[in-house]
């Protein structure tokens, strides 16, 4: 089959990293899978218009706002594939919502990464349990990479002796919704108690505006540092060097509670390589037996099946 995948491409996101991942599964079955950034599309009719010039046989959509909604009215069958945003943010516009259902109502199937946001999903729009399936993503585990680390740390003017730091990793596009500066003010209080520790900040400037407030922000924020985006392979290589990777988001409901527990888990997990080993051994485990690359691949293969 021919089939167009609808998605937000920007370089070195979720979204865009997904869509090539689900490409790779489709392409591997055998099919011919085009990519499409949404974009680059401002109606379905322009969508309309290039699934009749190439003459696909189906579509997929990554986020049922952002992509499916340019699918409605479509002459080929589609499915959707959730995002956090379709659940996290654009279910609370009731505009949105209803877009959405209409979406879902002509969908043959959607998928979920998680049972938590399929739950979700059904709470809105509870005639269309019997088509959200749960897939979570694949991970591959990356290979080990030649990186210098200590040239990217002194990129982000850290000079000192990188083997006598305990370094975070926070790695986002810096917009608003991620909110990459959750952490700075907790992080630099504990900082300027023990210098050892450090945040990283890693991502490209998605939002140029919030991410010059980012930059001004960490400039003063003691132990806090910003790197622009880098290579995916060295940015996998950083996570494995790192001490630990932490994450924020404004969507998924961070309390200010959390920052107090954050710095005191994280000393106990600085002095207790026991519970370190421990977490990484239950974290390998976990990956393995839930987010299998192949369950994904196989998963993916036999929906677009179902689209023919």
């Amino acid at each position: 089959m021919r089939v167009l995948l609808l998605a937000s491409l920007r370089a070195r996101t979720g979204n865009g990293t997904t869509a090539q991942r689900i490409q790779e599964h489709l392409e591997a079955a055998g099919h011919v899978c085009f990519l499409k950034d949404t974009f680059s599309c401002d109606s379905s009719l322009v969508v309309s218009k290039l699934i009749s010039s190439e003459n696909f046989d189906a579509a997929l959509a990554i986020h049922l706002y952002k992509a499916g909604r340019l699918l409605q009215g479509s002459r080929i069958p589609f499915g959707v594939i959730f995002g956090g945003t379709d659940i996290n943010e654009d279910a609370k516009c009731e505009e949105k919502v209803q877009v959405m259902e209409k979406v879902l109502n002509e969908a043959r199937f959607a998928v979920s990464f998680t049972e938590a946001m399929r739950e979700k999903a059904i709470s809105n729009w509870p005639h269309t349990r019997n088509k959200i399936y749960v897939q979570a993503q694949g991970i591959v585990t990356a290979p080990n990479i030649s990186f210098n680390w200590k040239k990217c740390l002194q990129s982000a003017g850290i000079p000192h002796d990188c083997n006598s730091l305990c370094f975070f990793l926070l790695i986002c596009g810096l917009r608003r919704v991620k909110d990459p500066l959750y952490l700075a003010d907790a992080f630099s209080e504990w900082h300027r108690e023990d210098p050892s520790v450090q945040l990283i900040i890693i991502g490209p400037a998605v939002d140029p505006v919030f991410a010059e407030e980012v930059k001004e922000k960490v400039q003063r924020a003691d132990g806090v540092h910003l790197l622009k985006e880098i290579p995916q392979e060295d940015l996998h290589a950083a996570v494995k060097k790192c001490f630990a990777v932490v994450n924020s988001s404004i969507s998924e409901g961070m309390s200010a509670a959390l920052l107090e527990e954050f710095v005191q888990l994280s000393k106990s997990l600085i002095s207790d390589p026991c519970l370190q080993r421990k977490i990484v051994t239950r974290a390998k485990e976990y990956v393995t037996k839930h987010h299998s690359w192949e369950h994904e691949r196989n998963a993916y293969q036999n929906f677009v099946l179902s689209l023919h």
